[in-house]
């Protein structure tokens, strides 16, 4: 099933979507608390939605949020070998990953408090000057766990969505002069959605233990990258299992691939050089799409004044 969420008469609803209506369920029903227990839920309340809706809408006169509006977490990895070579030379032509990306699927947690909806705005953040995309895939945990085999972490993923995890390009390489990692530069928006889709609706993609999914990234109409999830050089279960070595995991939470190969603008700059397209500004348009996963449409838009560093200097 396709589940999504919307916003009602002021009121965030689930549905399901079927064909170009969306079956939305009674009011107070979340996504996320639908994730609770070993799924009997969400299979129960999404029958109920098809059989019994509360109310019927044409999709094109729905208001579509993130399917998970709040996650409880998200995790972003980096599991195409293709975008981090080619993000890599930016510091040089003969740039190399460092080993310890092909011994385990790392990641860092990013701000689940950002979260946009498929159709929204996106404002470019405070101070940037390097605004980027980046097309990637999303699983969300429909149970909890700890010390998971790859095997048990897949068997917990309830639904796939579709993620753009905005970059200020300019903040980020220079947070990365220190040893903690993003910040500001991965801290303004989080595109979900359109759909959540359950694993069964995918099975017709399934390649071992990757999916034979086409992604496509554009801006202004234009195609600027092309990939597939079976790219990936970790599996979905791989980086659950990982994330969960003595950690407890919970339902609801959201494990996001990291940008495929062509998916944002910084690959291009490494690759080709800077002149090769100019950063996101206000007005461009971006569109994201993954085969079953739906299409995310988003309008940049300008944002708040500069940061003024003098401010928040040392010392000050």
């Amino acid at each position: 099933m396709r589940f999504v969420t919307i916003e009602h008469e002021s009121v965030e609803r689930v549905g399901v979507l079927d064909g170009e209506t969306i079956r939305v369920l009674e009011a107070g029903v979340s996504l996320l608390g639908l994730l609770e227990g070993d799924g009997s839920r969400l299979e129960e309340a999404g029958e109920r939605a098809i059989r019994d809706p509360d109310l019927v809408l044409p999709i094109a006169d729905a208001h579509l949020r993130a399917p998970v509006p709040q996650p409880p977490s998200v995790r972003d990895y980096m599991t195409f070998e293709q975008h981090f070579e080619g993000v890599a030379r930016r510091a040089g032509p003969d740039a190399t990953l460092p080993p310890f990306w092909y011994a385990a699927p790392s990641f860092y947690f990013t701000n689940s408090n950002s979260v946009h909806g498929p159709y929204d705005d996106v404002a470019v953040p405070p101070g940037c000057t390097a605004f980027d995309l980046e097309l990637e895939v999303a699983v969300v945990l429909g149970a909890g766990g700890r010390d998971l085999t790859p095997a048990e972490a897949e068997r917990r993923i309830a639904g796939f969505m579709l993620m753009n995890d905005w970059s200020a390009r300019d903040l980020q390489v220079a947070e990365f002069a220190l040893p903690l990692g993003p910040s500001k530069g991965k801290d303004s928006a989080i595109s979900l959605g359109p759909w959540f889709v359950t694993p069964d609706e995918l099975a017709p993609m399934r390649r071992g233990d990757s999916y034979d999914i086409a992604l496509t990234a554009r801006i202004n109409g234009e195609v600027i990258g092309l990939d597939s999830v079976g790219s990936m050089s970790f599996s979905f279960g791989q980086m659950i299992a990982y994330a969960s070595r003595g950690t407890d995991l919970r339902a609801g939470e959201v494990f996001a691939s990291g940008t495929c190969g062509g998916g944002c603008l910084a690959e291009l700059w490494g690759r080709y050089g800077p002149e090769i397209r100019d950063p996101l500004a206000p007005g461009d348009v971006v569109s994201i799409e993954a085969e079953g996963l739906g299409r995310q449409i988003s309008r940049v838009v300008a944002g708040a004044p500069g940061i003024d560093f003098e401010a928040f200097g040392a010392g000050r």
